[in-house]
């Protein structure tokens, strides 16, 4: 017998997968595979809205915590290291939960990645520190210049884009059209959602909160350490903000503001892939309902699609 599909709880930021994930974890017995780009960062809490100590307490969690914030850490290496999770997660006999918003490594797990050249070390140690002195909108220009379907997604996307198309000869979409490897596991995907109205508003809570839990000095602190402006784990949203305003270049009272109107657009821009990205069983659910229930729900429906 095949082993049965992944089950992924996925969704805008904000809509409360987490919430999700934790009752789940009252339910069931679960390990979570976070899927979050941001969530990878050490020293990255707040901005990235890590699950709490409790939240921590409720279900192991695999792929928090592993990169530095001058490292990166690719959709690839997320598919290879959250494919063993999910081995390891289902020998011991629990259910894997992969559980987190980032549409690029739900593909590279699910429908797998593209063969990329080799990229020689030195050319591109180079190109990256050259790339680092443009300011985001100029490499985003770039990027678009160089492979005509991007389509935007922050600095360290961009960034790849250009590092492709300049050293391997091809646009990065054109070597991503033809996947070379894939996993064998199939996902089944609940994706939450809220009106845009209530989005905004949890968004706005949210970025409040941020700020007032310490966001502000947990990048002043990274900053003083060393870590550079530019550096792939301060150019996510959040994080960008509060680098404007350490630096002069945007108000304290605008902060919390900007935050959310970041936030919202990348939501936007997460609904629009999950709308037309995902292949494979997908439930939706309105996110109004209460975790619990919503736990309930996805449990029933997972069984019952698993029989």
């Amino acid at each position: 017998m095949p082993p049965p599909s992944v089950l992924v709880l996925t969704g805008a930021t904000g809509v409360g997968k987490t919430r999700v994930a934790t009752a789940l974890a009252a339910l069931a017995g679960i390990e979570i595979v976070s899927a979050d780009s941001r969530q990878v960062y050490r020293g990255l809490d707040i901005g990235t809205a890590k699950p709490s100590a409790a939240e921590r307490a409720a279900a192991p969690y695999h792929g928090l915590d592993l990169v530095g914030p001058l490292d990166r850490y690719s959709a690839g290496a997320f598919a290879r290291d959250a494919a063993g999770w999910i081995a390891g997660i289902t020998a011991r006999g629990r259910l894997p939960v992969v559980v987190g918003g980032t549409g690029f490594y739900l593909r590279a797990l699910f429908e797998g990645l593209f063969d990329e050249p080799p990229l020689e070390p030195e050319r591109r140690r180079r190109l990256r520190d050259a790339l680092a002195s443009l300011p985001g909108d100029a490499l985003e220009r770039w990027a678009r210049r160089l492979d005509a379907a991007f389509r935007g997604g922050g600095r360290q996307r961009a960034a790849r884009a250009v590092e492709v198309a300049l050293l391997a000869g091809r646009p990065l979409s054109a070597l991503q059209a033809v996947p070379a490897r894939r996993t064998d596991l199939d996902p089944w995907y609940v994706v939450l959602h809220l009106p845009r109205a209530a989005l905004a508003a949890r968004i706005a809570e949210r970025a409040r909160r941020m700020v007032d839990e310490g966001l502000v000095d947990e990048v002043r602190v990274l900053l003083a350490s060393g870590v550079p402006a530019e550096a792939p784990g301060l150019t996510g949203v959040g994080y960008r903000e509060v680098v404007a305003q350490l630096t002069g270049a945007l108000a304290a009272a605008a902060l919390p503001g900007a935050i959310a109107a970041a936030t919202r657009r990348y939501a936007k821009r997460q609904e629009t892939w999950f709308r037309h990205q995902l292949h494979g069983p997908v439930l939706r659910l309105d996110a109004v309902a209460g975790a619990e229930t919503l736990a309930r729900e996805v449990l029933a429906r997972y069984r019952a699609a698993a029989r």
